[in-house]
């Protein structure tokens, strides 16, 4: 094969892979800014805002997220993030020892069939376990907006970082497609300037021994 048909079949494919790396990295790109841009707009509705740094208490001052977003409204994944682990996690952990809303189930049925035996015997004890009753069922409801609040805003976390590594990704196609173009514009370059009569591995011409001069 002729090597200057070789370069520009190379070329001609390098061509089609930089078109098509160009492609999926505006495919990308694009789901990048639409996971930025739902994040940051269902997030903006929800009206939240980081406790001012001079509000924050000594433990919540040990969070660096918290320091860093003090006083700034809720619009992004990293924020969601922090908010969700530093700030409510941190007060949930002193909410009934840290106990979850599963947790809490169990107490609060013990306590609800002891308030009915109480009431069937007329027991002393019936207004004290009634109020350890509320205590926990008060205790277990505040748990339980607290964990589906931190759920809502780690599903956003987890989404924005889709955008996150969908930028990434595109970025790297941009990279290849660039790659792929100046290869492919120095292939053309170097089969142009190939002589047209160049081969690429072809066999050379084998020596007949009768061509060989007779030596006297």
């Amino acid at each position: 094969m002729k090597r200057r048909t070789l370069d520009i079949l190379f070329s001609i494919g390098g061509l089609g892979i930089a078109a098509l790396l160009l492609i999926v990295g505006i495919v990308l790109t694009t789901n990048a800014n639409f996971a930025k841009n739902y994040v940051h707009d269902q997030l903006g509705q929800q009206h939240i805002t980081f406790t001012p740094a001079d509000q924050l208490s000594d433990e919540e001052k040990k969070s660096d997220c918290l320091v860093e977003y003090a006083g700034q409204p809720m619009t992004t994944g990293k924020q969601a993030e922090c908010y969700a682990n530093e700030y409510i996690g941190l007060h949930l952990q002193s909410i009934a020892g840290g106990q979850t809303y599963a947790d809490l189930g169990k107490p609060q049925t013990q306590l609800k069939e002891q308030v009915a035996q109480a009431q069937a015997s007329n027991a002393a004890n019936l207004a004290d376990l009634q109020k350890q009753l509320a205590d926990v069922t008060a205790q277990r409801e505040t748990v339980f907006k607290g964990e589906t609040l931190r759920g809502l805003l780690l599903t956003s976390y987890g989404f924005s970082e889709f955008g996150v590594k969908a930028e990434q990704g595109a970025l790297a196609m941009y990279l290849g497609a660039g790659l792929m173009l100046l290869l492919s514009i120095a292939g053309l370059v170097h089969a142009f300037r190939t002589p047209a009569t160049a081969t690429f591995a072809a066999p050379e011409p084998t020596r007949n021994s009768t061509d060989d001069p007779v030596k006297v």
